[in-house]
């Protein structure tokens, strides 16, 4: 077996271990609607293009899926993460990376906010908005610890279409109240998209309200959309 191979078979492990509190991502393991892919050093850039290419993908194929529960994981090889605040800064860095990359070709998703700091931000690739999620060896955080560190991309739209089927309410209370459990207290970073930015959830990290999301979304600066 390949490490790539031992590290989806750990991924798999992970989702259906029974105290994992995420029933969505379990829903998507039931699916086979996770798209996975393992890649080099979280802090090198040598696999962006490539990460950018697989999401890109996931996006044409999750846009023609008439199912929820939809995901695209990418898992990192390297380095070990010792804390938090290593983790994070890997985190917004991919994220930035990718980010610009993608302005070079797409418009933000229109349905959300491209600022950071906006209750309605969320981050977007080929147009698409995602909700994003860290998983690291280090995390406070039970449900968000991981061997390896990762980065779990969920298309946003499939919360608005829980909402319009009056289950979004119902698998959010589920979903904590595992998680409650799991970890002995409720995640004190929760907040409901409208509240609050969705950037304080994204690495697990908790923060208090000095920090500033390092985040800088370049896409109405870029050639394609000051001509589009």
């Amino acid at each position: 077996m390949s490490n790539e191979e031992e590290i989806i078979r750990e991924w798999t492990a992970h989702l259906e271990d029974a105290a994992f509190p995420c029933v969505a991502a379990k829903a998507a393991l039931v699916k086979e609607q996770i798209a996975l892919k393992v890649v080099g050093h979280m802090a090198c850039p040598k696999d962006d293009k490539e990460i950018l290419d697989f999401i890109y993908n996931f996006v044409d194929q999750y846009r023609q899926s008439d199912k929820l529960f939809h995901s695209v994981v990418i898992i990192f090889q390297q380095p070990d993460v010792y804390d938090e605040k290593m983790y994070s800064r890997f985190f917004w860095s991919r994220l930035q990376a990718i980010s610009d990359l993608d302005a070079e070709e797409y418009e933000y998703d229109h349905r959300v906010d491209a600022d950071p700091e906006s209750e309605h931000f969320s981050f977007s690739l080929k147009g698409e908005a995602f909700f994003c999620i860290g998983l690291h060896p280090a995390a406070s955080r039970p449900a968000r610890k991981f061997k390896y560190p990762a980065i779990v991309f969920n298309p946003h739209a499939q919360f608005e279409q829980l909402r319009e089927a009056n289950q979004y309410d119902k698998m959010k209370n589920i979903i904590r109240k595992r998680d409650t459990a799991l970890a002995g207290d409720i995640n004190p970073m929760l907040q409901d998209f409208g509240a609050a930015s969705e950037v304080y959830q994204y690495t697990g990290q908790k923060l208090d309200n000095s920090w500033k999301c390092p985040l800088h979304i370049n896409h109405a600066e870029s050639k394609r959309n000051q001509s589009a």
